[in-house]
Order: structure tokens, then sequence, then C-alpha cells
């Protein structure tokens, strides 16, 4: 059992998109039936935001700032003070991921585009480090870094499907209301 809480934790990004899926699939078990595509939509987007994109983000700003030196020997890394920029942008891009939960389309994209050109920047940053310095710490060349890969694939497609099926002319108030 302390492996697999061990597998979470050091692999939190993976971890909260699961509990996200999980999350969005009981609200879709307890909505109304039968569910639409945009009621399926919004519950997945607004749940994948909530925990992939605002909670994820939360927990990387703690653990850049306050376990500075724990994250830079996971990556394989020596700490700097960089460390520390990394957990004050990642503190942004959790609060815009929470206010996105609630809000329009519009703010819904701010909250996959930062953070999608943050992940994608970094999985470059990962590769060059496999190639160059070997670098196969598993928080530089496992779970983290597909998940910096597929993160924002996933909230690019879910943006895609929530303008594709009419989301986008909700107001903030029916996107509060949706499950």
């Amino acid at each position: 059992m302390g492996a697999v809480i061990g597998f979470a934790i050091a692999n939190f990004t993976l971890t909260f998109l699961v509990i996200g899926l999980v999350i969005s699939g009981c609200v879709l078990a307890r909505a109304d039936k039968p569910l639409t595509a945009a009621v399926v939509v919004e519950a997945v987007f607004k749940w994948f935001l909530f925990f992939s994109i605002g909670v994820s983000y939360l927990c990387n700003a703690v653990m850049h700032t306050l376990f500075a030196e724990t994250v830079a020997a996971y990556i394989g890394w020596q700490n700097s003070p960089f460390q520390y920029e990394v957990g004050f942008a990642s503190l942004g891009f959790a609060a815009v991921g929470f206010l996105a939960v609630w809000r329009s389309f519009d703010m819904r994209l701010a909250a996959v585009l930062g953070p999608a050109f943050f992940l994608w920047g970094a999985a470059g940053g990962h590769i060059y480090q496999m190639i160059t310095a070997h670098n196969f710490a598993p928080g530089n060349a496992g779970v983290i870094f597909w998940t910096d890969v597929f993160v924002p694939v996933i909230g690019f497609t879910l943006l895609w499907l929530q303008h594709r099926h009419g989301e986008a002319e909700r107001t903030p108030a029916e996107l509060a209301a949706a499950p």
C-alpha cells in the first residue's frame, strides 16, 4: 500500500487527472438522464480544470517552493532559485484554473493555454536532458514527462468539444449550475 501511495504522490499530475475523471463519472452518474454531449463535456471539463489545472498546479507551487531540494533531486537536477520561480508561476496557473471552473469559454481557454505552453516547454526540456545528460530520473523521464505532453492535449480537446457542443454560448450562471 505504501508503494501505491508513494506512486500517487510522486506522480500527482496523473493522480489528479484520474481523480477528476472519477469525480466526473460520479457527477454524471447522478445527473438527470438522458445525458447530452454538452452535459458530459461540461462535467469532464469542469473537473479536469479543477483537478488537473487548479489542484495540480497548487501542489506544484507548494512542492517547488517549500520542498525545492526534494523536487530537484526527484527531477535529477541541482536545486536553484528557478525552483521558486516555477513555484510562483504554478501558483498563478492554479488560480486561473480554479477561476475557470465556473467561468466562460474564454477563461477556460486561458486556463488551458498558459499551462500548455509551460508543460510543452518542460517536456522539451526533459527530452533535452534525456538526450544530453542521460537524465532518466523519474521526475524527468517518467510519468511527469508524459503528463507534460498529454494534459495540454486533453485540455485542448475538451475546449474543442465544448465549443463544438455549444458550451461557448452558456453564461457563467448556467456553467455554475451544470454538473
